[in-house]
Parts: C-alpha cells; sequence; structure tokens
C-alpha cells in the first residue's frame, strides 16, 4: 500500500477540518489539567510525561519526535490509516498541553490544585478534564480523518496478529506504555510524574469509554453519521 494524497480529502473535509483541530485544541488543554491534578493521565501520554521528564525535554518535543518514529511505522505497513488529523494530532495536543501547563504555573493555578487545602477543587478539575479529554478523544476519533501514530500502530499490529482480540491487545498496549512511564519515573531524579494507578485504570476504561462517546455521536450527531 502507498500513500495516496486522495485520501486525505473526506467527505465534508473543511467542516471535519475545523471540528478535528478544535477537538484536537480542547485534548490539549484538558490533558493539562490532568497532568496538573496529577492523578492519571491516558496512558500514552503517561509514558511521554516521564519519558520527557527523565531525559530534560518538554512532552510536546518528546511526543513530535516519537510521533514521527510511529508515523514512519504508519506509512510503511498501513498508510491509509493516515489523514489530515494524524498530523494535527501529532504536533498539536502536546505543546497545547505544555503551553496551558506553563499558563497554569504563571498564574498560580498550578500552587491551587497542588495545595492539600484545596483538595475538593483538585477532585472537580480531575473529574471534569477526564470527562471533557473522553468526549473531545471521541470526536477527533470519529471524524474518519485518520488515527494518531499511536493509535494507528497498535491497529497494524492487531492486523498482524489477528488471532488475538483488538481489545486485548490494546490493553497490552497501553499498559506496556504505563510500564515504560513507570521505569522512566523511578529512573528520573524527580521520580514518577502523575499517577500510575489513574493510568493503570485508564488504560482498562479509556477505549470502552471513547467508543460508547463515539458510538451516541453517531447515532445522534448529523457530520458524524456521514
Amino acid at each position: 500500500m502507498k500513500l495516496n494524497l486522495e485520501q486525505f480529502i473526506v467527505k465534508n473535509f473543511w467542516k471535519k477540518l475545523i471540528v478535528v483541530a478544535f477537538a484536537i485544541f480542547l485534548m490539549g488543554f484538558t490533558l493539562s489539567f490532568l497532568i496538573e491534578a496529577s492523578w492519571g493521565t491516558d496512558p500514552y501520554t503517561f509514558m511521554n510525561v516521564n519519558i520527557a521528564n527523565k531525559i530534560g525535554w518538554t512532552l510536546g518535543n518528546w511526543q513530535v519526535l516519537l510521533n514521527i518514529v510511529m508515523l514512519v511505522f504508519t506509512i510503511a505497513f498501513n498508510p491509509r490509516l493516515i489523514g489530515a488529523g494524524t498530523l494535527l494530532n501529532m504536533v498539536f495536543i502536546g505543546y497545547t498541553a505544555d503551553f496551558s501547563c506553563w499558563l497554569w504555573k504563571i498564574t498560580g493555578f498550578h500552587a491551587l490544585i497542588t495545595n492539600p487545602e484545596y483538595l475538593a477543587l483538585r477532585i472537580v478539575v480531575f473529574i471534569a478534564a477526564l470527562a471533557f479529554f473522553v468526549i473531545t478523544a471521541a470526536v477527533y476519533m470519529n471524524c474518519d480523518m485518520g488515527l494518531s501514530p499511536y493509535d494507528a500502530a497498535i491497529k497494524i499490529i492487531s492486523q498482524k496478529i489477528s488471532t488475538i482480540p483488538y481489545f486485548i491487545l490494546r490493553i497490552a498496549y497501553d499498559l506496556a506504555g504505563v510500564i515504560i512511564g513507570l521505569v522512566a519515573g523511578l529512573t528520573a531524579i524527580n521520580g514518577v510524574q502523575s499517577s500510575m494507578l489513574g493510568s493503570t485504570i485508564m488504560a482498562f476504561a479509556m477505549g470502552p469509554a471513547i467508543t460508547q462517546v463515539g458510538k451516541f455521536m453517531k447515532e445522534h450527531i448529523s457530520i458524524f453519521k456521514e
């Protein structure tokens, strides 16, 4: 299979591109709240935050590099999984999260949310951010504008190992990301970033949650029915 530029032009391209771009911005924005709350993120972010911390990079810089590697893998084995949304996803989520976390530090929100006296605020922020992250991820994934390099890689692996159900491979894949992040965090000077427990729970729960939200959107929102 070869990369075909025509695959980037889907039905209602410009409308979907705007929706995807906004969803990706919100994914990075809400991800910053999950990072600030430190109770767990999606497995991919947990891995990348800890690797970036270990090597002294920003999340955005490390994530772009890793995404490029996985993009090359995707182009080599199934380029049809790539779309305009793939390119937006691989660049902007990490940098949006970086910028937002920087903003929370200079405005004092970081100090507020990490203060034990404001535990109730931290709980509310975490739950709200998690809900919005799942919704925006579902919006992105159901616009048919291409998978993220991380999602595309496990899709390709599942096609090569068809004897194992996809959901089992996906959970194992996400758990591997959590383990890699944990190892990186344990060997870093300032320890593990975010919660391994929360990220592990998300490895099991986030996929089904995004699937259910996506199913609802395809049934009730016209742009996702097309």
